[in-house]
């Protein structure tokens, strides 16, 4: 039986691509959660109309990968301590976030911000937000580094981020 989270943080092509080196999850899909917008459009997103973050969904196999594992590579790949801000990516729509499906998840991603806190300079900045609806983007953002991996931007934000990934979670990997 598989399950779903929820992550933002920063550019979801970024998360997306992160996320699917991961062992046990069996889809990523990019998409926007957390605003007052249905059916949300990128450029309404990216205008900040919306309040959407651009996050990624996990379906996963909870036998292969915990949902603790998840949240570790979430918040050891992105910099959950800068507010509205990934990087060079600037705005709400890049705000770190985790989005729980249920009262567990909410009371482990709690659990494990309290646990990791003491490892930053900074105080964590990442939204615990419950799901309420998360909409799928446009086709041409699904897999858009494996579609783009020229693209200029590319290739400056996610080699550095599977970098970290393979440095600090190695087990994981698939």
């Amino acid at each position: 039986m598989t399950e779903q989270a929820t992550f933002a943080g920063g550019c979801f092509w970024c998360t997306e691509s992160v996320f699917k080196q991961v062992e046990g999850v069996e889809d990523v899909v990019s998409g926007y959660a957390g605003g007052h917008v249905e059916n949300p459009s990128y450029k309404a997103v990216c205008r900040e109309e919306t309040g959407h973050a651009e996050c990624v969904q996990l379906t996963y196999d909870p036998e292969v990968v915990s949902y603790e594992d998840l949240l570790s590579v979430h918040f050891t790949t992105h910099t959950p301590t800068t507010l509205n801000r990934e990087g060079n990516d600037v705005g709400t729509q890049y705000r770190s976030a985790v989005f729980y499906h249920d009262e567990t998840q909410r009371e482990a991603v709690e659990a494990f911000i309290e646990e990791i806190q003491p490892g930053y300079d900074d105080d964590i900045v990442t939204g615990v937000e419950p799901l309420e609806t998360f909409y799928r983007a446009e086709e041409y953002h699904q897999d858009y580094f494996e579609k783009n991996p020229n693209q200029a931007y590319c290739q400056m934000t996610i080699p550095p981020k599977l970098d970290k990934l393979r440095e600090k979670h190695t087990e994981l990997l698939a």
